[in-house]
């Protein structure tokens, strides 16, 4: 029975198998023969599109990027899975490129070196220096990558990254996640082999550029230590153009303590320290020590910013990066998550950071250069800084808003707007006349020591402390300050150039 079965099912097998080949025979017969000139068309079709995309897409400056591909990975993902995304494309090699060259009219002068343009990215967007020569590529003249910390950190719980799409901006609270000094010094290193052959004077590796490593700290470090920083120093010293001291975070527990200017003091001697000790470069025997610049906060009131500008000209460090994000939130913002704790960037921090780097800048000699952050998001805001006294401007929300195409636009805007002048001659001619002259910085040291004297004579030996001394010193700088204010109150009433009704409403602010 079994036997028949089989028999059956082979006699079935052969069957259908005769069949189907009957059947393909016919419609293989019945289908027109191919067309090699249709063929030809598709596929001359077909390698004109994929050619033309690819140039449409290598090229930074296509509206694919900033009216297809940066908005949909905005709508499509949430902040941080965006950023990510991003710098992973940027890393890979196969990310888009500015083409162009720049204009002459771009180049800077700074610490007696060409910059080509006077446009660089902030820290922040490549934290662990994953994506360093795609942002080259991009035609930013100074990457500052981080902030790294010396042990690798988490940061703060997600969700910690928020659009504010209505107000430009964005909200943070990453608190400095890192994947620590050991990982980004390995990429940095990493690096170095393949551009032997370009000009190895310069930690960028590319002729008219800086690479920048800011240096944060550990949540878990003491708040009033420096020795977080310090280590920094000694670890990317070699690998960088320039170090970037950062005490401005908001979302760093004691973070902006350091700002107070004991602590500011004692930071910025440790760090020049630090680098002054540093021996040459083994892997880049041109390449000078790096230059060491502070971040500050824009939440600084005009006295604070003055005593900090003091502690500045006293050290040995060689600029200012103004500024980091705001705790503000000015009342104009509309978006939902305006109340979302963290630090505000964007369109709304551009007026608050204008008016601390103008106010930092009349402190401070023209030989200590401003780099001007916040809210630059076309040409016309970036002359604007450089007119208030920056040397040069760094982009960050205005960058993932607008693509990878922005820093060539801000540019284009830029030469546009220049018209016969430069961006050098411009910025160059701001920082001259709005920065503290010679003769002001003398006469304020000299105050400076008449009322540390007086001070000691107050306390005589009963005030050792340099605590106790800088206490004293305040107070009675405090109380001159007021006499002179009340002297030209009293010089104006005498003249008449103040009214009896202004005097009545003044006199409760002095008191």
């Amino acid at each position: 029975m079994a036997t028949l079965r089989l028999q059956g099912l082979q006699r079935a097998t052969r069957s259908s198998l005769a069949s189907n080949s009957h059947r393909t025979f016919f419609s293989r017969a019945s289908q027109p023969p191919s067309n090699p000139i249709r063929t030809g068309l598709y596929a001359t079709a077909l390698a004109v599109s994929t050619g033309l995309f690819a140039v449409y897409y290598f090229d930074s400056r296509s509206a694919l990027h900033r009216y297809v591909l940066t908005p949909i990975l905005r709508h499509t993902f949430d902040a941080e899975t965006g950023h990510k995304l991003a710098v992973k494309v940027l890393r890979s090699g196969l990310g888009p490129k500015d083409p162009m060259q720049d204009d002459e009219k771009l180049e800077v002068e700074l610490w007696g070196r060409k910059i080509s343009n006077p446009i660089g990215l902030a820290a922040g967007f490549d934290k662990d220096g994953e994506a360093i020569d795609g942002l080259f590529d991009l035609g930013f003249s100074w990457v500052e990558i981080g902030s790294v910390t010396p042990k690798p950190q988490p940061g703060n719980p997600r969700p910690r990254v928020f659009h504010l799409l209505q107000d430009d901006a964005l909200i943070n609270r990453y608190g400095f996640p890192s994947q620590g000094h050991a990982s980004v010094l390995s990429r940095l290193r990493a690096r170095i082999p393949s551009f032997l052959s370009t000009d190895n004077s310069s930690a960028a590796l590319r002729n008219g550029s800086i690479l920048a490593v800011n240096l944060g700290k550990n949540k878990n470090s003491p708040p009033d230590s420096i020795e977080d920083f310090v280590e920094g120093v000694r670890a990317f010293g070699e690998y960088a153009d320039v170090l970037v001291v950062n005490v401005s975070s908001p979302n760093t527990p004691g973070l902006r303590g350091l700002q107070n200017r004991e602590s500011l003091e004692r930071l910025l001697h440790g760090v020049v320290e630090a680098r002054d000790a540093l021996p040459p470069s083994s892997m880049t025997p041109q390449h000078p020590k790096p230059r060491v610049v502070l971040k500050i906060a824009p939440d600084l009131e005009d006295d604070q910013l003055q005593e900090m500008a003091d502690v500045i000209r006293d050290s040995a460090i060689d600029g200012v990066i103004v500024s980091n994000t705001t705790i503000q939130r000015p009342k104009e913002l509309q978006s939902h998550n305006a109340s979302q704790q963290g630090g505000l960037s964007g369109s709304p921090l551009k007026s608050l950071t204008l008016q601390t780097l103008r106010t930092l800048r009349s402190h401070l000699p023209a030989s200590v250069p401003i780099i001007g952050c916040g809210g630059i998001t076309s040409g016309d805001d970036a002359l604007e800084y450089a007119r208030a006294g920056a040397t040069m401007v760094q982009v960050y929300t205005g960058f993932g808003y607008d693509g990878v195409g922005m820093c060539r636009r801000v540019k284009d805007q830029i030469v546009e707007a220049l018209g016969s002048e430069s961006w050098n001659s411009v910025a160059s001619q701001a920082v001259k006349e709005k920065s503290l002259s010679d003769e002001e910085i003398s006469r304020r040291k000299q105050r400076e020591k008449e009322v540390k004297e007086k001070a000691k004579a107050l306390l005589g030996s009963q005030g050792d402390s340099q605590e106790e001394l800088g206490e004293v010193t305040k107070l009675i700088k405090e109380a001159e300050d007021l006499k002179k204010l009340l002297d030209e109150f009293d010089e104006g009433l005498k003249k008449g150039n103040i009214g009896e009704s202004a005097a009545a409403a003044a006199v409760p602010v002095i008191q």
